[in-house]
């Protein structure tokens, strides 16, 4: 996902995203310990994807700050 497609998202939308990349990650890392996963790069992607979604709150929750 670009950063640029987060940034177009609500608030309510980046939760929901979150929350389903929260669910998957955690669904990749039983699947890997298990070994039943075949591509382990999918944890880092899922991983990167939520540090981005949450970096983008962030910085849409300072910049209201500012702007109040």
């Amino acid at each position: 996902m670009d950063a640029s497609e987060i940034r177009d998202l609500g608030a309510e939308e980046l939760k929901e995203k979150l929350k389903g990349l929260y669910q998957e990650a955690f669904k990749l890392r039983f699947r890997n310990a298990t070994s039943q996963l075949d591509n382990s790069s999918l944890i880092r992607k899922v991983r990167r994807d939520i540090a981005r979604i949450k970096t983008i709150v962030g910085e849409k929750g300072r910049s209201a700050g500012k702007e109040s």
